[in-house]
Formats: C-alpha cells, sequence, structure tokens
C-alpha cells in the first residue's frame, strides 16, 4: 500500500503507461483515418467523462471558484492536446517528446513558483536537473524543422505546465476525487465545444465514419491505456509537486525510444525513425541523464503529503526500509 502513498512511484509508472500510449498514438497518426488532430482530440477529450465514475468515491462538493477552476483547467487541457499532439505529428515520437520533456517541466516550475510559491525540493534538485536536461540534450542533438516543431512544443509546455498548477491548486482545497470530477466534466465539455463549429463538427464526424473498425477497436484501446495513466498523473499531482511530476514525465522517451528502436528494426512499416551516428548517442545520453535523475529522486524518496483537509502541505521523508514494504 506504500506504492499508493508515494507520488514519485505513481508517476513513474504513469508516466511508463504514458510513453506506450503515445508510441502507438505515433502509430496511428501515420494512418489516413485518424490523421486529424481535432477528431483525435475531441475523442479523447469525449472519452474522459467516464472519470465521473469517481463520484460514487468519495465526492464531496468543493466550494464554487475551487470547482470552476478545476472544471476550466479541464476544459483548458484540450489546447494543451492539441498542441502536444500537433508536436508528435510534425516531428519523431522520440525526439518530440524528449524535447517537451525539457521544455514542459521548466515551464511547470515557473507556473507552481508563480502560483503556488513552492519550488522543487533541495534533495531533488539534482534528479530533477538531470531529467531535464536530458531533454534538452535531445533538443540541441537534433536536426529537425525549428519552425515547424517549436512553436507547437512551446505552446504545449506552458500551458500544459499551468494546467497541471491549476489543478494542483484544486487538490489543494478539496480531495482528489471532487476535484478529479470537476476536471473530466472541464475536459468532456471542453470537447463537446469543438462540435460548435460546423466546419470543425463536419471533420469529426466524417474522420470517424470513414476509420476502419480495426482502427476504431486500437484507437479506443489506447485511450484506455493514456486515460489509466493520465488518471495516475492527476493522482501524482495530488500527492508530490507538480514539477518533479513533470519532470518524472521524461520517463516517457525512455519508453518512446526503446520502442522506436526496437519497432524501427523490427517493423520500420508502423514507425521509422533515425537511430544512426550522433542522433543516436543523443538519444542514448539522454537517456542516460533520465535514468540517473529517476535514481537519485527514488533514493531521496521526498514527496508532499497532505493532511486530512489537503490544505496543509508536509515535507516527508521514507526510510528506504519502508519504501520497500
Amino acid at each position: 500500500m506504500e506504492f499508493i502513498r508515494n507520488g514519485i512511484l505513481v508517476a513513474i509508472a504513469a508516466h511508463c503507461l504514458g510513453g506506450i500510449s503515445l508510441l502507438w498514438d505515433k502509430i496511428l497518426l501515420r494512418k489516413p483515418a485518424t490523421q486529424n488532430l481535432l477528431s483525435y482530440v475531441f475523442w479523447m477529450g469525449a472519452m474522459s467523462v467516464f472519470g465521473i465514475i469517481l463520484v460514487f468515491f468519495g465526492f464531496h462538493m468543493p466550494p464554487l471558484p475551487i470547482a470552476l477552476l478545476a472544471f476550466a483547467s479541464g476544459a483548458f487541457q484540450l489546447v494543451s492536446m492539441y498542441f502536444y499532439y500537433l508536436a508528435l505529428k510534425r516531428g519523431e515520437a522520440s525526439e518530440t517528446l524528449a524535447i517537451m520533456g525539457g521544455f514542459s517541466p521548466a515551464a511547470t516550475a515557473l507556473a507552481a513558483a508563480l502560483l503556488l510559491g513552492t519550488v522543487v525540493n533541495h534533495s531533488q534538485m539534482l534528479g530533477f536537473v538531470l531529467m531535464v536536461a536530458g531533454g534538452f540534450v535531445m533538443f540541441l542533438a537534433e536536426k529537425m524543422n525549428y519552425r515547424q516543431l517549436l512553436p507547437p512544443m512551446l505552446a504545449a509546455s506552458v500551458s500544459y505546465g499551468f494546467v497541471l498548477v491549476f489543478q494542483k491548486i484544486a487538490f489543494n482545497h478539496t480531495n482528489f476525487v471532487s476535484g478529479y470530477v470537476f476536471f473530466t466534466l472541464g475536459t468532456f465539455t471542453g470537447s463537446l465545444l469543438l462540435l460548435a463549429p460546423r466546419s470543425w463538427r463536419r471533420q469529426i464526424v466524417e474522420n470517424t465514419g470513414s476509420a476502419e473498425r480495426r482502427s476504431r477497436f486500437w484507437y479506443l484501446t489506447n485511450r484506455l491505456v493514456d486515460g489509466v495513466g493520465a488518471f495516475l498523473v492527476w493522482y501524482a499531482i495530488s500527492l508530490a509537486n507538480p514539477a518533479m511530476v513533470e519532470a518524472i514525465s521524461a520517463v516517457r522517451y525512455v519508453v518512446i525510444f526503446l520502442g522506436a528502436y526496437v519497432l524501427t528494426i523490427w517493423k520500420p512499416g508502423w514507425i521509422s525513425e533515425g537511430f544512426y551516428g550522433m542522433t543516436l548517442a543523443a538519444k542514448a545520453a539522454a537517456t542516460g541523464l533520465v535514468t540517473a535523475g529517476l535514481v537519485i529522486v527514488g533514493l531521496r524518496g521526498d514527496t508532499v503529503a497532505y493532511n486530512d483537509s489537503n490544505t496543509t502541505p508536509q515535507a516527508t521523508r521514507q526510510a528506504p526500509a519502508q519504501r520497500c514494504q
């Protein structure tokens, strides 16, 4: 049971699932029937409505400003998702996610400092820096179309950083279930608003109807994996510093790097990326930095706990023996 109370471990598990899902998303976005981003983002948002089932597991009505904040952050998440998947579609999976693994934690840390007045613990700072550095190593070493990729990467990183911090504020003033229910309602409502413009509605309907049954099956299966991962991310946010949770998102591109490498060799028709020379060395170095950062953070074992009212942060340190139980 110690695992579910440790935000760092929960975040690692969440981002592993996220990496698997994003790699599969990259494969799906290569298929003609699933290339329309509006349709893709709409269904991701629409399926978030299943999160409302948590209303039966400890929900209570939070103060109206907190409910509205959680709702708005859920709706705003669709903006982040759009730019996130736009960058993923334009670039290689391993490079795109790795680069955002540098920008997004930095943006989240800045937003947390401005809105929450919190910074990464000193004992975790080295691990945080190593994980963020892994993303920037990839950014500096890759040869890419910066004009095409940088705008959606920066937009996704900054907007998602603020979404994480807004939701953290909501979690600080209510329990996890109540904050998460309003967050998912906001995401679902935002997806419905995508149907308002006639041209967008036509794109969504036409692309949904043209998708093969097999493509729809794998899309829905992947959304289930992504949904579990996303749920665990938000649960980790309720337990720990959002900047640290986002820094651990670098574990996604370790998964993506390894997965893309295997698929490039085994199934080049699914995905084919450049793994040679300095490119391979950069991706390997970035993976090494992320791994080192995760090890340091794991060994330190620091997390942020909250009392029963979820309003008073308390720094806690777990002994190695406790973490192994």
